[in-house]
């Protein structure tokens, strides 16, 4: 039995389209073989798989089941794996029309997964767009239109879907609260500080680099966390993008919206230059990125090493 299910997997900030393919078969020793290029969390995915099956109450096939993630040149991460490959060794289910994402717990469970909303973004563009995704993650998927939303919280959720005929998706969410970054303070409560206030307007209007120099308690680090609150709120594509990077960092609050306020990092000066710019064998987004239309506040500048600069500049 052979069954194919659509999945996407995050790379950088945006979420490419997987195709899982699953062949059940009744010869040879009985396991699960997984290629194309799957990292450890997704080979793990092979005991959380098959204990979900049994207790969700589905037998679990006696045979060889391979598991092949195409493309194969690129690597897959996470555990967002989890639910296609489940609901591919289950028989007679047909989810070619949907995007299918999200973890399981051993019960069955579907607990709220990241980078769900780059994902929805991709889903949107296929020829039918429909996504099966964790149910906690509602809000964040709602917030791309023309996308027929299955939330789901188990296992058995998501396969009365796939047994449906015509399933009937959510509708559309509330819009859900807005996440807010930023640090919340207002230039408003300083008291003087005059040049200062006067760098901050000027570097807030024209998008300048600002660099505060002066002896420890002058009140550099105070105005420093008060320039976000001179910025303008974000407009919908810089927030979706801005939002997109915080789902796939993790830093978006379940049952959270948009990002509307500009975010402010200010990362330790301890930091390593992977940390701060991102990257990796599989890029993740770094402090730049987490500051994408936003503050990035380099606290104790010279105290940061020289490779983390050089790799900055």
């Amino acid at each position: 039995m052979l069954a194919r299910l659509n999945a996407a997997a995050v790379f950088g900030v945006e979420a490419l389209p997987v195709s899982v393919e699953v062949d059940v078969s009744g010869g040879g020793l009985p396991g699960i073989t997984m290629v194309g290029l799957p990292d450890t969390t997704v080979r793990e995915s092979r005991d959380r798989v098959r204990s979900a099956i049994r207790n969700s109450g589905f037998p679990f096939p006696v045979g060889r089941v391979t598991v092949s993630l195409a493309p194969a040149d690129v690597r897959k991460i996470g555990a967002a794996f989890d639910l296609p490959i489940a609901l591919g060794i289950l028989p007679q289910r047909d989810g070619r029309e949907m995007t299918i994402v999200g973890g399981l717990s051993l019960d069955g469970g579907i607990p709220p997964t990241q980078g769900v909303l780059p994902i929805a973004v991709s889903a949107r563009k296929t020829a039918r767009p429909a996504l099966i995704f964790p149910a906690a993650n509602l809000a964040e998927a709602g917030i791309v239109a023309d996308l027929r939303l299955f939330p789901v919280a188990s296992l058995n959720d998501a396969v009365r879907i796939l047994s449906a005929s015509d399933p009937e998706s959510a509708p559309p969410p509330r819009p859900a609260a807005a996440h807010q970054p930023a640090t919340g303070e207002d230039l408003a409560d300083v008291c003087g500080q005059l040049r200062g206030r006067r760098a901050l307007e000027i570097a807030a209007a024209g998008s300048h680099h600002l660099l505060f120099s002066g002896s420890p308690g002058a009140g550099k680090t105070m105005l420093a966390r008060r320039l976000p609150g001179l910025l303008p709120p974000l407009d919908f594509d810089e927030a979706l993008l801005v939002t997109s990077i915080h789902s796939i960092a993790g830093l978006l609050p379940p049952g959270s919206g948009l990002v509307v306020a500009r975010p402010f990092r200010a990362p330790h000066h301890s930091c390593s230059d992977m940390a701060l710019v991102g990257g990796g064998a599989s890029p993740r987004p770094g402090e730049v990125s987490l500051a994408h239309a936003g503050v990035l506040f380099l606290d104790e500048l010279p105290e940061f090493s020289r490779r983390v600069l050089e790799t900055l500049r």
